[in-house]
């Protein structure tokens, strides 16, 4: 993995040469023609040379990292160096919500969510990846995100915001962990103030278990936990590992009340751009790559792990959590032309 300070500052260049584009009021017809002139000559001039730059919240030592390195390494061999693939990991091209805005805007060519919802600031829709127990077990979960539901979901959902899906990969299912006591009913999580980011699905949710919430960024949470500023935090296993939130918490409860898919996006513009053979290899080595991600993604290994680290864990009364989400479910349902049909498709897969 490549992380190199040359290829951060030209990022930064790119983003302010697109800042002084703006500034001299270049349309979106030039924005359009500019694009065109470049897929023209991408297709024209062989030997030209690509940087894919790829930000992630996430550390170097999780799944999807992981996986994101056989992606560059693959890449790079089968484009003989036409593509050269550079990560960047620990928020260091920003949050989730900036690398949204870097890769839509062209700064940055791609990125990793962790969260098919994060993209809620242009388009609530997308919330129904977090609709709180959609599936029923991880194989119909990992079969709808990679079958119809993760299909559809991508070219009606979030294509046509600017961004290009090459693949959705898996974050996981979410469980809440906390420094006060072990929760097995909603009731045990009343005075316990826990993290969410700024997402109305998960707001929601927390309301309806009566919850206490303060909105934080990812990137803040395991000194929030350290200091007293938050109790505890809601995320997939893998992602309270390889943050090392077992460090500053103590319960690990197993509630699994989301799971969580992660669509690795790039810019459609620059997408577009490259060669047809080009786009090709991407997306075949997108979907080599979630092979990787899944198989490194195994709640049993971070389970076992999170033990070892000496987390206290229990099970909990699902029933009783999912019968607090029907007005959750209903609200969702009714807000969207589409709602109660995104419902349907999904529940579709579970068997």
């Amino acid at each position: 993995m490549k992380i190199s300070r040359r290829n951060f500052l030209k990022v930064l260049g790119s983003a302010t040469m697109a800042g002084a584009l703006a500034a001299c009021g270049g349309s979106s017809s030039t924005s359009a023609a500019v694009s065109s002139a470049a897929s023209t000559a991408a297709a024209a001039a062989p030997g030209t040379t690509y940087t894919m730059n790829i930000g992630s919240v996430m550390s170097a030592s999780h799944p999807s990292i992981v996986a994101l390195q056989s992606f560059e390494k693959a890449v790079e061999e089968r484009t003989n160096g036409g593509i050269q693939v550079e990560i960047y990991t620990d928020s260091a091209l920003g949050g989730e919500s900036d690398l949204i805005e870097q890769v839509r805007g062209g700064s940055t060519e791609a990125c990793m969510q962790m969260g098919a919802a994060n993209f809620e600031g242009i388009n609530a829709e997308v919330n129904v990846a977090l609709l709180p127990f959609l599936f029923t077990s991880l194989d119909n979960a990992r079969n709808a995100w990679g079958g119809d539901f993760g299909a559809q979901f991508a070219e009606k959902l979030i294509e046509p915001m600017g961004f290009k899906v090459l693949s959705i990969w898996e974050s996981g299912y979410r469980h809440m962990t906390n420094n006060t006591r072990p929760l097995e009913k909603p009731e045990d999580l009343k005075g316990i103030k826990f993290r969410t980011n700024e997402n109305s699905m998960k707001v929601a949710m927390y309301d309806a278990l009566d919850a206490s919430i303060v909105i934080m960024a990812f990137s803040d949470v395991y000194t929030g936990l350290q200091n007293g500023t938050i109790d505890g935090q809601e995320n997939p296993l893998s992602n309270i590992y390889s943050s090392s939130l077992q460090d500053v918490q103590k319960y690990l409860s197993l509630t699994g009340h989301m799971y969580d898919a992660a669509p690795f996006v790039c810019n459609m513009d620059w997408f577009n751009s490259l060669p047809t053979e080009y786009q090709e290899i991407l997306m075949e080595e997108a979907k080599n790559a979630r092979e990787v991600d899944l198989e490194e993604n195994d709640e049993n290994k971070y389970l076992d792990l999170l033990k070892e680290a000496g987390m206290e864990v229990n099970e909990v009364d699902k029933a009783a959590f999912q019968a607090k989400m029907d007005g959750v479910w209903a609200d969702y349902a009714s807000q969207y032309a589409d709602g109660q049909s995104w419902i349907d498709l999904a529940t579709s897969f579970n068997k």
